[in-house]
């Protein structure tokens, strides 16, 4: 596989996810929000459609002969293949919040080569915030305040535990895994913006045991290992992508391993 500059990729990634936040947020400015069901019985909008077809586009001149694969494009997944490179996007993560009206969706593009999330970009347009990094890359985030470098708290808490997890699927095996960390602050936040939390030392774990996808964490993992912090299954081992399956193990996001109860 032929080696990439990442930090000069990265450069050209951010106007793309960019233009596909602003492709949203025509559709949520536009007033009601129509959507339909998929399959799965998860919500699908103009939004995520609008997204995808840019995110299509415009990724597959970034890197020769790099498929995209995507939530939205069953045909893509064949292309999920833990020995080679591809894009892995979610062109609308936290469709339902998006669906609300309540600001916490994010697009998610992150880059896989041999099994491994070595890039990712996580945009959340409603509150023009976008955040990018990968291992050995470093993590950062920009606001209408400028670029900053963020990176995990160290040491311990200074009161409680602060823990996120979802607005719409906190299950119950993830409610008995928080009840384990003993007292904590409980953060609920939507889509992939749960890891950035803790990739900006806003939380320090955030334990999911319900079902998520390859294309719900790949972007935010590499952002959070930028960080310093990891996200890891229920074994100690980092989440791996293009498995024969599309879903994702129960995994901990979390900024030092040190605080998951044994």
């Amino acid at each position: 596989m032929q080696k990439i500059d990442l930090t000069a990729l990265l450069t050209e990634l951010l106007p793309i996810i960019q233009a596909a936040g602003d492709a949203i947020m025509a559709v949520y400015r536009a007033g009601e929000i129509d959507f339909q069901q998929k399959a799965d019985q998860s919500p699908v909008t103009r939004a995520d459609l609008a997204a995808h077809d840019g995110l299509m586009q415009r990724l597959k001149l970034l890197i020769a002969g790099c498929p995209v694969v995507s939530e939205e494009d069953k045909t893509s997944h064949q292309y999920r293949d833990d020995k080679n490179r591809f894009w892995l996007i979610d062109p609308l993560d936290g469709t339902r919040e998006f669906i609300n009206h309540n600001g916490e969706f994010t697009v998610n593009i992150a880059l896989i080569e041999e099994g491994r999330s070595v890039l990712g970009a996580v945009y959340a347009p409603a509150m023009d915030c976008m955040y990018w990094g990968g291992p050995g890359l470093g993590a950062f985030r920009r606001t209408e305040s400028g670029t900053q470098t963020i990176c995990v708290s160290s040491g311990e808490p200074e009161d409680i535990c602060r823990v996120v997890a979802s607005r719409s699927h906190l299950d119950a095996g993830t409610q008995a895994f928080i009840d384990r960390l003993g007292e904590v602050l409980l953060l609920q936040v939507g889509s992939s913006l749960k890891f950035c939390r803790v990739a900006e030392g806003m939380a320090d774990i955030y334990p999911r045991l319900a079902p998520t996808s390859e294309w719900d964490t790949a972007a935010a993992q590499a952002i959070l290992e930028g960080a310093g912090g990891k996200v890891i299954d229920l074994d100690g081992r980092a989440l791996r992508y293009g498995k024969s399956g599309v879903l994702n193990p129960a995994f901990i996001a979390v900024r030092d391993v040190a605080l998951i109860p044994v």
